[in-house]
């Protein structure tokens, strides 16, 4: 018997004002940032947008749709979150000394979504 023939639906398209692009951006510049990195250095964020600069030593980045990122890791030695508005991303990627030189360098990880 033969089959109907069912087209396939196109699809849906990518909406780029939505956190998910830009957390993806964000991810790819992080990553090639780290891989210049030595065995000595860690990434860090120069933070711009609480009236003065802060440095935070970040160990994950996640988002949430429609427009948040977070961001995790180390401010002054506290551990710390920056939950931020996509709109007010402004940060300098720069690198830090490890503070243990018996451990490997902290890395930052990141989880895009898969395409299947």
């Amino acid at each position: 018997m033969l089959q109907p023939f069912v087209p396939e639906l196109p699809l849906k398209p990518r909406n780029y004002q939505l956190a998910d692009w830009k957390y993806e951006k964000v991810a790819e510049q992080i990553t090639k940032f780290q891989d210049t990195l030595d065995s000595d250095h860690e990434v860090a964020l120069w933070l711009t947008s609480f009236g003065s600069t802060m440095l935070m030593q970040v160990t994950e980045v996640k988002y949430q749709n429609p427009d948040l990122f977070y961001f995790f890791g180390y401010v002054n030695g506290v551990y710390s979150q920056l939950i931020q508005h996509s709109s007010q991303l402004n940060f300098l990627l720069t690198s830090v000394e490890k503070e243990d030189k018996t451990k490997p360098p902290r890395r930052i990880g990141f989880s895009l979504p898969s395409e299947t």
